[in-house]
């Protein structure tokens, strides 16, 4: 999953190294310089059917022009069923019952407050949610926290076990299902063959059939699901799909 600060407005350049299609990239905490600011995300959450990030930014030259604030927008990508995005200034103008000060813009001097990314429903009718993460390298060493420090640590290949939550109504996904011609699956990649780098990504594979039980009101599938390979595409840049397929079902009556 990455948290992204885009705009409609042209990049500032910069030497930075570590870019993602062309993108600046800097871990949570961290701040870089783009769009004329030099803004630094923290304390990414969940908190009901939100997201929620602290930004606090400054010009990066007073003197020289940089994006207007009002058209900087935030967004979560990669191990997501879709994308989600929001205009930073106003995301949280419409909370109730959660204590956060909103994005601000100071006088144009200073961006900061917290982000709010809504997590809706996205065009295939399912909500799907992480509920928990962990990573290893290839030799069984778990990656945490400090190993984002360790330049060693990100080396060679690793594999990452995914929890996943998803959600719908029944009655849509039934509906949505019969005219697609079958049910919807996840696809967590990268992956590799079997039997891979761990017994685990054997027994829970890359990809989980949406089917639950037809007489129920709400559908509710949770699964988990391994992305291996190369170490820093796999646990750091996975990427989970929802796509349509054709199944069949054997019952015991």
């Amino acid at each position: 999953m990455v948290l992204t600060l885009a705009c409609l407005a042209a990049c500032s350049a910069s030497a930075h190294n570590d870019r993602v299609y062309g993108a600046l990239t800097a871990r949570l905490g961290e701040s870089l310089a783009v769009l004329g600011w030099n803004p630094s995300m923290s304390n990414l959450r969940w908190q009901d059917d939100y997201v929620l990030v602290d930004v606090d930014a400054a010009p990066g030259d007073p003197a020289k022009a940089h994006a207007d604030a009002r058209d900087v927008r935030f967004g979560l990508y990669r191990a997501l069923a879709h994308p989600i995005e929001a205009t930073g200034v106003g995301s949280c103008d419409n909370v109730k019952n959660v204590v956060i000060q909103s994005l601000l813009a100071t006088g144009g001097k200073r961006l900061t407050g917290t982000v709010r990314l809504p997590t809706k429903e996205n065009d295939t009718g399912l909500v799907v949610k992480t509920s928990g993460v962990a990573a290893w390298r290839a030799d069984g060493a778990q990656l945490t926290a400090a190993s984002l420090g360790d330049p060693a640590a990100f080396t060679g290949q690793g594999y990452m076990l995914l929890g996943l939550d998803a959600d719908t109504i029944a009655a849509r996904y039934r509906d949505d299902s019969a005219a697609r011609g079958g049910p919807m699956m996840l696809l967590a990649t990268p992956t590799l063959p079997a039997p891979g780098l761990n017994l685990a990504c054997s027994a829970y594979g890359s990809s989980a059939l949406i089917l639950a039980h037809a007489s129920r009101d709400a559908v509710h599938v949770s699964a988990s699901l391994c992305t291996q390979g190369d170490i820093n595409q796999a646990p750091l840049y996975a990427t989970v799909a929802v796509a349509g397929t054709h199944a069949a079902v054997w019952t015991t009556r």
